[in-house]
């Protein structure tokens, strides 16, 4: 199991190896994130649970705005340092942003007094970016059941990095998706990214807190 992250203070880096993961499925990057999420969110989500809790008596709202807050700000400056690559970078950018947006998710789960640990996170975090209708579903793809997205690449019309990147723009967004044009532009994407990148975390806080807020 991932080490718990004890502090709040740095954007969470890409796990070693994760990038290189995605680009050998890159139909399969989202249930790939996923389950990397659980590994290496569950524990910090719930040790920042506990170490908010020890200090202050923040009720679950509180600290669910204050995930989305931090989370987006995250999101919003690592947009702007990474724009500078264009496409060279679009990869790494967006791996970034789906990590970021992932921690928010067991962050804000945590913070309304739901176990980060539970098989049904990574689930959760697949409806909630709009990759499956139903936790059910996602679960059972999760597990190697049901109907995954696709069991390998398979399509010669586009580079496997091709197919990553309309994949993890799709993952991360609806902004990221329609502004990916923008984002191959070296300067450009600057702005574009940190733009997109706040608009579309913001959006999914929301819909987590939503979610296990009621």
């Amino acid at each position: 199991m991932a080490a718990a992250e004890p502090h709040d203070e740095h954007r969470p880096p890409v796990p070693e190896g994760l990038i290189a993961r995605l680009r050998a499925d890159p139909l399969r990057a989202p249930e790939t994130i996923a389950l990397a999420a659980g590994e290496h969110h569950a524990p910090a989500a719930a040790a920042w649970l506990a170490a908010k809790r020890s200090r202050y008596a923040h009720d679950a709202a509180d600290l669910a705005r204050m995930a989305k807050k931090r989370h987006a700000t995250f999101a919003r400056v690592g947009g702007a340092a990474t724009g500078l690559g264009g496409a060279l970078t679009i990869i790494p950018d967006l791996a970034a942003l789906a990590w970021i947006q992932s921690r928010m998710v067991f962050f804000i789960a945590a913070a309304y007094g739901y176990d980060p640990h539970d098989p049904m996170r990574p689930a959760e975090l697949l409806v909630l970016q709009e990759i499956y209708a139903d936790p059910v579903e996602a679960r059972a793809a999760l597990d190697g059941a049901g109907r995954p997205i696709a069991a390998a690449y398979a399509d010669k019309r586009m580079s496997k990095d091709e197919a990553l990147v309309r994949k993890l723009a799709s993952f991360v967004g609806r902004r990221a998706a329609n502004r990916l044009a923008g984002r191959l532009i070296p300067g450009v994407a600057v702005v574009v990214n940190a733009v997109s990148n706040e608009r579309d975390t913001r959006a999914l806080a929301d819909r987590t807190i939503a979610f296990y807020g009621g």
